[in-house]
């Protein structure tokens, strides 16, 4: 089948539409200041050049002057604005093309800005979601697997667990009203797993009617 690179998602988030008894409970993506400052360190990128600047100007002011000094030392703050800008751009970006969602039947994850990836990881997969809160309400679950794809961290990242290279965690990272999402993920996730599981058992007149039939033979019509 031709591949569509103009094809349209059925259902934003999903590469197809959820199978008949599967229902969508929350969809939604990164906060995209809170993934910049978390994910791309845009707090230590900007101190780092205040640092240099700071540290070029008090080397330089009583030699040259505090006039001069600033100029001298100035270059160092454009770079770091500069440098924050980029980090705010792409995280932005990678906030704005994600997508998040959970069913009732597993959890689902559009991502990539430039390579998009579509990770649908059922509940009967899932052995823990572990909940990093911060005091603002926003914070990252991440899904630990248990029987993990082979999954590429720098693929996923940002969204995945920090520091997790070998075993890469799947993770909704920097999502607002974090301590709720996990809450659903949890009680969804036992829901289906506790739910019952319905199979045929053959009546005793089938399985009678079955041994009845000697090896080889043909039953009459």
């Amino acid at each position: 089948m031709p591949h569509d690179d103009f094809h349209v998602e059925p259902v934003p988030g999903l590469p197809e539409r959820p199978p008949e008894g599967e229902q969508i409970l929350w969809q939604g993506r990164p906060n995209w200041w809170a993934l910049t400052v978390q994910s791309l360190n845009l707090y230590w990128v900007a101190g780092y050049f205040v640092l240099l600047f700071a540290w070029r100007f008090v080397t330089l002011f009583d030699q040259v002057g505090m006039a001069h000094a600033f100029r001298v030392s100035f270059p160092f703050l454009i770079i770091g604005a500069v440098a924050a800008a980029l980090l705010l751009l792409i995280g932005y970006v990678q906030a704005r093309a994600t997508v998040y969602t959970i069913t009732n039947r597993r959890v689902a994850m559009r991502v990539g800005a430039a390579l998009t990836v579509t990770l649908n990881l059922p509940f009967s997969r899932i052995a823990s979601a572990d909940l990093a809160l911060r005091r603002s309400g926003n914070g990252t679950i991440a899904l630990d697997l248990m029987d993990p794809p082979p999954l590429s961290y720098l693929t996923c990242w940002p969204h995945v667990r920090p520091w997790h290279v070998r075993k890469p965690q799947p993770a909704l990272r920097s999502i607002d009203d974090a301590a709720r999402i996990a809450r659903l993920i949890a009680d969804t996730a036992e829901a289906q797993l506790n739910a019952p599981k319905l199979a045929r058992t053959p009546t005793a007149a089938e399985t009678t009617g079955a041994d009845d039939i000697a090896p080889g033979a043909v039953p009459a019509e």
